[in-house]
């Protein structure tokens, strides 16, 4: 990584799986509730958020754009407005988690979209840049999603503006620490199955 961020391997889902990401992301679940099948790290000092997810497999879905198509549920599920893809990439084989033979694929894609915080209406949304990466496990029909999301510019009204300040978000480049872009190409390259009993019968 390119700053002199301290990247540390982190456990996940008690240690079944592994990812390596900056120090500066703390474990949501000693703030908040986070559901079973996910795990969600935060930067409170910029707003920013890296979370893991579990997912039963979308058979429904191709490789092909697959990220794209999480990203875009993504951006509806958040009632987002103004969402714009923004890059996607090829498929790629991932050899080291494949499972008993089965090869696993990774796509990724980035997007922009206006989200609101919680149960804060449209006046008070954020324009936000959303990376997301879809590790598709094939071997034990799970989805994974790695998502970030990096503010740009945050609205007055945002409880965000509250930790961070209103406008134009201070570019990580000028703060000395990883961008988004950076934190989730390693996240994801460094993401580790230690044990392939978390994903039930299948393994």
């Amino acid at each position: 990584m390119s700053s002199s961020e301290l990247c540390l391997e982190r456990p996940l889902f008690g240690g079944a799986i592994t990812s390596a990401f900056p120090q500066r992301f703390q474990d949501a679940s000693n703030i908040r509730q986070v559901p079973d099948h996910q795990e969600v790290f935060v930067d409170p000092s910029r707003d920013e958020s890296l979370i893991f997810e579990l997912l039963d497999f979308k058979s429904d879905v191709g490789d092909n754009g697959s990220a794209s198509w999480f990203l875009q549920d993504l951006a509806r599920e958040q009632d987002a407005e103004a969402f714009k893809l923004i890059d996607q990439s090829q498929v790629i084989e991932a050899p080291g988690l494949s499972f008993r033979n089965i090869p696993a694929v990774v796509t990724s894609a980035v997007g922009e979209m206006a989200i609101s915080k919680g149960r804060q209406g449209r006046d008070a949304q954020n324009l936000v840049r959303v990376y997301v990466a879809n590790l598709r496990l094939k071997g034990v029909e799970t989805d994974v999603l790695v998502t970030a999301y990096e503010p740009i510019l945050i609205n007055p009204l945002s409880e965000s503006a509250n930790a961070v300040g209103s406008g134009l978000a201070v570019p990580a480049s000028q703060s000395g620490i990883s961008p988004m872009c950076d934190v989730i190409k390693h996240a994801v390259s460094t993401f580790r199955v230690n044990d392939w009993s978390l994903f039930g019968s299948s393994a």
